[in-house]
């Protein structure tokens, strides 16, 4: 993964880009009765596009304004840094041992404004815990105070804990499935999963959904 992910940026008029738009809208009326102000994006299992369609996310909704945080919870296979091409020496886990990264996140700029990313930095032996924690609690409670939006990208949560654990800390998930990818048990399993931990669950997004050749033609001219 690259910045050639960040369809938004690299074609913003194409139909996808539109499906990113979209979303965002989708996700401002979801949250009218509810406010967001934290968010995990997660997907049911591997390879399903979550970090992709999260930093596309991200990037539309801080051209619509606002103010974002984009964080790097995926402690075992960290890839936002990757996407923006910045830098994993120092980020979350950096946050988590040290009081003066928590007063003053490290926070790294992507060239979009008013986006920033937060990395992963190092990995920790058991991210679970980590993420758990008080002190993570803490974290979230200090990236909020410094957006509208924090955005928190875990891993899959049938794989692993960490997306159920980091979740019940926020005001909700969304969860990412793909078309023609994600088993149907799978899919059933994360939401009962997250239901379990009282979890809000947002919504799902659908990724890798081919679009109608009538669209594409709409949005080339």
């Amino acid at each position: 993964m690259a910045k050639s992910d960040l369809i938004t940026l690299t074609n913003p008029r194409s139909p996808i880009s539109e499906a990113f738009r979209a979303l965002r809208t989708n996700l401002e009326f979801s949250s009218l009765d509810h406010p967001l102000r934290t968010m995990v994006v997660t997907s049911a299992a591997p390879e399903e596009g979550k970090s992709t369609t999260l930093a596309n996310l991200a990037v539309v909704m801080a051209e619509g304004g606002k103010r974002i945080i984009l964080v790097d919870c995926d402690l075992r296979r960290p890839a936002l840094h990757t996407i923006f091409g910045i830098s994993n020496s120092e980020g979350l886990t950096a946050m988590l041992r040290d009081d003066a990264a928590l007063h003053n996140p490290p926070l790294k700029e992507t060239g979009v404004e008013r986006l920033s990313l937060l990395p992963s930095g190092p990995l920790p032996a058991d991210p679970a815990v980590l993420l758990g924690s008080r002190r993570m609690r803490e974290a979230v409670a200090a990236l909020r105070e410094r957006a509208d939006l924090v955005l928190f990208d875990a891993p899959p949560v049938v794989a692993v804990t960490d997306a159920a654990v980091l979740a019940a800390q926020t005001d909700g998930v969304l969860l990412i499935l793909r078309a023609g990818g994600t088993r149907r048990e799978y899919a059933q399993r994360a939401k009962e999963l997250l239901e379990r931990v009282n979890v809000r669950i947002i919504g799902a997004v659908l990724c890798n959904v081919p679009f109608d050749a009538t669209l594409q033609r709409y949005y080339a001219t």
